[in-house]
């Protein structure tokens, strides 16, 4: 998908050599429309879109089973590690910055296609281990770790959502306040599924916390009173974590320590029921 109809010739003429049938979409929507009538093998994502920008198009695709498994190359000239990131975040396996080379977009399209392939061959085992050496690898692990409970499990779309975004928001706080950024310190996500629900356990290494005591953190009755707080201790801009997920899962418990969260996600009643 690219929105610049020479560039979009020039990659179509690349992937034609190299025996790909390309489909070009110059906008958002229309990708999406696309994607969900041809299921490609591989969809090359601009981030600059007339509509709708490309890291929404990726959520989107992230979040609807029938597209969820279409391997993602972004290929785009917001080559901060800030955009970068974010790509990573919704959902993407490869990210390509312009100008780029055809050796280096082939071997991105090749990546992706071979995640995909990873994601069918490989079983869910009951627990992954994310070891913090940047923070792009943490957000590619976390992704295929949910992509194969989503795939395990009769989660619904919405579902998906929201357990996408209690499991990253969960996940950040263990390793910005529990492992304090420390990058010998693994987080530890386990999962169990059940008859009627899917239990999630996101442990850090830290001493825990005070649940009574959390000047840091959000709070129902006065939900930003703690930011001058976190600006102080050098915390990243938010401290929703804990009322984000309340409101994303059916159930959220932590451990004595502190350093254990436990997401419970029931199962929506079938319609036979």
């Amino acid at each position: 998908m690219e929105d610049h109809p020479d560039q979009a010739a020039l990659v179509a003429r690349i992937l034609r050599m190299r025996d790909f049938e390309p489909l070009v979409a110059e906008d958002g929507t229309t990708a999406l429309r696309l994607a969900r009538k041809h299921v490609p093998d591989v969809l090359l994502l601009d981030l600059m879109l007339p509509d709708i920008n490309g890291f929404d198009v990726c959520r989107q695709l992230r979040l609807d089973r029938a597209t969820m498994l279409i391997p993602v190359v972004m290929l785009t000239a917001l080559d901060d590690m800030q955009h970068r990131v974010h790509g990573f975040r919704v959902g993407a396996n490869a990210y390509v910055t312009k100008p780029y080379g055809v050796e280096e977009l082939l071997d991105a399209i090749s990546a992706a296609r071979a995640w995909r392939n990873s994601i069918h061959q490989r079983a869910l085992h009951g627990e992954v281990s994310v070891e913090l050496n940047s923070e792009i690898s943490l957000l590619k692990d976390l992704n295929d770790f949910l992509m194969h409970v989503c795939q395990a499990t009769p989660l619904t779309d919405e579902q998906v959502m929201q357990l996408r975004q209690a499991v990253m928001e969960m996940a950040h706080n263990a390793i910005e306040w529990g492992n304090q950024h420390q990058p010998d310190r693994p987080v530890k996500i386990t999962y169990r599924i059940h008859d009627d629900y899917l239990e999630i356990t996101v442990r850090d290494q830290g001493a825990g916390f005070d649940r009574s005591h959390l000047p840091h953190a959000a709070m129902p009755d006065d939900p930003f009173s703690h930011l001058d707080v976190r600006e102080q201790l050098g915390l990243r801009a938010g401290g929703f974590g804990l009322l984000i997920c309340q409101g994303m899962v059916d159930e959220m418990r932590h451990n004595e320590q502190g350093n254990e969260v436990t997401l419970i996600k029931r199962f929506a009643p079938s319609k036979a029921s």
